[in-house]
């Protein structure tokens, strides 16, 4: 997404804000600790291996963003960290081409420091690898693809990097990757991720709600021109989706990404509206993402199979299996604006209403636009 944003909008800018959706309370000195780990990250750059990694294996990131990217450095003054209480505050303001890289670490930050700072102890390393192992088996023996999706909410550094190894050392085929590109490296293992609802969500600010799927996906394959093909459908309902998702995308994208709402309805969407134009499910693939564990793999690969292509990116249930609860905490873009400088609040329409996030009055103008009861 930051290529495109670097190539695509330069000048647009963003505001991002921390949401506490599992309503965990936070220890005194939590905020001060935070910031000082997001200061240190001010020292990060790319090096000459990590450069060479993505060249290698990313070939649709071309020579300038690499470039670009091995001089980007962090800023912590586009992050504002305050704590009520127990309550903790995060926003994050800026260029949308720079801002766009905080969401990620900063939810991993969060959730390392929550546990170290409450002072709880997770399983041992013993423990953690026989869990993920056992997964994995048993995920071999669904016949499935695999990927890790779980930094943002994993318990630790220590803990995805020893779930990867283990999923890489026990996996074999089944086993596809990581979208934590770190971690994909020194495991010699493939990067692997899609675009996030923010792609979306900043095309309705730029478009309005009726244009912001067409032009999202528009611009999407006018950057990578077939590459990197798996299209997020549910930033305003996948119904919406569909009804914007024509012919023409439905041959340019291998599949789409399922992220909320019932995974086996909404491949039964899928699967019908691949049908109505004439393109063969099977030739397609759906990856699901949304809160998965073992149980909900087997009720969809036993709809899908045979069906259409399945993949599932799997987050917390493998990073975050510690013997703790895991947090629900996310970061989401909120206002955002282009060359014109007007902020326009941005808004996430899910296919769970409790998921909704935005501006009440935002969401309501969108319900309307699009025609979502």
């Amino acid at each position: 997404m930051q290529q495109c944003v670097v190539n695509l909008y330069p000048k647009a800018k963003a505001r991002y804000q921390f949401i506490n959706r599992g309503k965990h309370s936070f220890p005194e000195g939590f905020a001060a600790a935070l910031q000082d780990a997001i200061n240190q990250m001010a020292s990060l750059s790319l090096t000459k291996e990590e450069k060479n990694f993505l060249a290698e294996t990313c070939p649709y990131l071309v020579p300038t963003y690499l470039d670009f990217l091995q001089g980007y450095r962090y800023d912590p003054d586009e992050v504002a960290i305050a704590q009520d209480g127990d309550q903790l505050h995060i926003t994050i303001s800026g260029y949308w081409y720079r801002t766009i890289l905080w969401e990620v670490p900063i939810l991993s930050l969060v959730s390392e420091l929550y546990y170290c700072m409450h002072g709880m102890h997770r399983v041992s390393d013993a423990v953690v690898k026989t869990v993920t192992k056992e997964k994995m088996e048993a995920y071999k023996a669904l016949v499935v693809t695999v990927a890790d999706f779980g930094t943002r909410r994993r318990h630790s550094y220590d803990v995805q990097r020893l779930v990867i190894h283990t999923l890489k050392t026990y996996g074999g085929n089944c086993f596809v990757g990581s979208s934590n590109v770190h971690l994909a490296m020194i495991n010699n293992i493939k990067p692997i991720g899609t675009h996030a609802h923010e792609w979306f969500m900043f095309h309705a600010a730029k478009y309005g709600f009726k244009m912001a799927n067409t032009m999202g996906l528009e611009h999407w394959t006018d950057v990578y021109r077939g590459d990197l093909g798996i299209a997020l459908s549910d930033t305003y309902t996948t119904d919406v989706f569909f009804d914007q998702f024509d012919k023409k995308f439905a041959k340019l994208f291998d599949g789409v990404r399922h992220d909320s709402g019932d995974p086996v309805e909404f491949a039964e969407k899928t699967i019908h509206h691949y049908q109505m134009l004439g393109i063969d499910p099977l030739s397609k693939t759906i990856t699901f993402s949304d809160a998965l564990n073992y149980d909900k793999v087997v009720r969809i690969a036993a709809y899908c199979r045979g069906r259409i292509g399945m993949s599932f990116g799997i987050g917390t249930s493998l990073t975050n299996d510690v013997g703790l609860p895991p947090m629900n905490i996310v970061i989401k873009m909120t206002e955002a604006c282009d060359v014109d400088e007007r902020w326009t609040p941005v808004v996430k329409l899910s296919d769970e209403k409790g998921k909704y996030t935005g501006d009440p009055e935002m969401i309501a103008l969108a319900k309307t636009v699009l025609h979502i009861g």
